[in-house]
């Protein structure tokens, strides 16, 4: 029997929305009962992220209706979805750098009355009510990923939104956060909050989750009233049509060639001038894939940036395949075998309002030239090289890539980074936020580039990942490394033990 509206908080009812050759949304349904928590589930471009950017008030759809809690609403604005009631945390932050945080969270709905001291103090008394820790005082910029995450949730709360969407909330937070997070969202759904919950780590779904909506292509295609009885095969393959939930498969063991990346006692400072990395020594050779361990915030963002030569050490010498490159550009580097992926990739690696051709050819734009300017011809082929290779799903290349989904941003990243053929790859939180194929894909090239002969540093929060991926593991603690272990030997407890500042005696 049809439901009512006004039973639910919300109805996104036969909502269509196209791009330039890209059908995003195509009849799409999804509801939501107050009180809930609600996964909205799919492959990268189903969907979903467009969808809840309806009903945010960022894109007005082509066709279909808007009702939040029994009022069919036209949303011009997110600020009109904001008055509605709405809030929404982005999986690529919206946030202003040069802002401390209380600044970022009340930005644009701060009382008149109140002074800076005392919106730094009910701030801090909100973040401490939903246990999600942030300085008030701190600069957005000087904040890890998952801190910002933090702040990105604690300014919709701000806003007393009735209904919360969040896209890839955990994607940059720990194990122990996220299960931090999920009694939070309980906490919110006791109080009569709404939470629609986008993810693709299934098995968070399952524990957070009391419902599940699923798109396929734009279309609605299964729902879950209750989750407690399904598994994450079924779910997985109600996703993707397949059933599996995205089991790493051990590559073949190889013999490790020469050592294409060095560091010698490197020691380096973090954005707020105080010590972030001390002393690492460490070896990334040929043919292998050395993953680094740790709880994010321990170091891990500055030795990829002394690596890559976004950041000077204070100390220590880099090398790449026996050449001091510790001054180099970055550029140099790059230009001498050394690939980026970074865990930022619309911050970092990517600029959204390029197009994707543009994006494509910055790294080699050099061999896309006729004399001294760029053909456009040859940057036009180069990058459809890549999208085929890589699967990169795309409308027209020169739309700008803001317009891409997560999955294929980071498809097309990496396709960048490795077109030149590189000695070495760092790659940092290559699958953050993407779905069952796409991390599949992802790990996949990462193990054809070590097949090929290619030195891999995993820098990944995912210890699933880095345990079926890596040949050896390097914990860091603090901006130190703890220790060395191999991952088909070391039970995890140990592992755990050293992320945590304790390695065995």
């Amino acid at each position: 029997m049809a439901v009512a509206q006004s039973d639910h908080a919300v109805w996104l009812r036969g909502i269509e929305k196209h791009f330039p050759g890209v059908i995003a949304c195509d009849g799409a349904e999804l509801k939501v009962r107050a009180g809930t928590i609600h996964a909205l589930l799919g492959e990268n471009g189903a969907g979903k992220t467009t969808m809840v950017n309806v009903l945010a008030g960022v894109y007005r759809p082509d066709g279909g209706d808007v009702w939040v809690h029994g009022q069919r609403q036209v949303f011009r604005s997110p600020a009109d979805a904001i008055a509605a009631g709405v809030g929404m945390v982005h999986q690529e932050f919206r946030l202003v750098p040069s802002l401390t945080v209380a600044e970022n969270i009340v930005l644009g709905a701060a009382p008149a009355f109140l002074r800076s001291g005392e919106i730094e103090q009910k701030v801090a008394e909100l973040s401490n009510t939903y246990g999600l820790a942030a300085d008030p005082t701190r600069p957005v910029w000087q904040l890890s990923m998952g801190e910002r995450q933090r702040v990105e949730i604690l300014k919709a709360l701000w806003r007393d939104a009735s209904v919360l969407v969040m896209d890839e909330p955990t994607a940059v937070l720990t194990p122990a956060e996220a299960a931090e997070l999920g009694l939070t969202l309980r906490a919110m759904a006791e109080e009569g909050r709404s939470v629609i919950y986008i993810s693709h780590k299934l098995d968070q779904v399952v524990a957070f989750c009391d419902e599940a909506t699923v798109l396929r292509r734009g279309k609605t295609t299964a729902t879950f009233s209750d989750l407690m009885d399904v598994d994450l095969a079924e779910l997985a393959e109600k996703m993707v049509g397949t059933a599996t939930a995205g089991n790493i498969e051990r590559p073949e063991p190889l013999e490790p060639g020469p050592a294409v990346l060095s560091l010698e006692n490197i020691s380096a400072c973090n954005d707020r001038g105080l010590a972030a990395v001390h002393d690492i020594c460490m070896q990334v050779c040929a043919n292998e894939i050395v993953g680094i361990v740790g709880v994010s915030g321990n170091g891990q963002k500055e030795l990829a940036e002394v690596i890559t030569g976004l950041r000077q050490p204070t100390g220590g010498k880099v090398s790449l395949s026996g050449e001091d490159i510790t001054a180099a550009s970055p550029s140099a580097r790059y230009a001498r075998g050394l690939a980026y992926v970074p865990e930022d990739r619309l911050g970092v690696g990517l600029a959204p309002k390029m197009s994707v051709v543009d994006n494509a050819v910055v790294r080699s734009y050099r061999s896309q030239r006729r004399g001294l300017f760029l053909a456009a011809s040859k940057c036009v082929a180069f990058c459809r090289g890549l999208v085929e290779r890589f699967g990169v799903r795309v409308g027209r290349l020169n739309d700008p890539i803001a317009g891409l989904s997560g999955g294929n941003l980071q498809r097309l990243l990496l396709g960048r980074e490795l077109a030149e053929e590189p000695k070495i790859l760092v790659a940092a939180q290559p699958s953050r936020g993407l779905d069952v194929q796409g991390v599949a894909a992802i790990q996949g090239h990462l193990v054809e580039q070590r097949r090929s002969g290619v030195g891999v540093l995993l820098i990944s929060e995912d210890l699933d990942e880095l345990l079926a991926l890596a040949d050896r593991l390097l914990v860091m603690f603090e901006g130190r490394i703890m220790g060395e272990y191999g991952p088909d030997v070391t039970p995890r407890t140990i592992l755990g033990a050293a992320m945590a500042g304790m390695p065995p005696q």
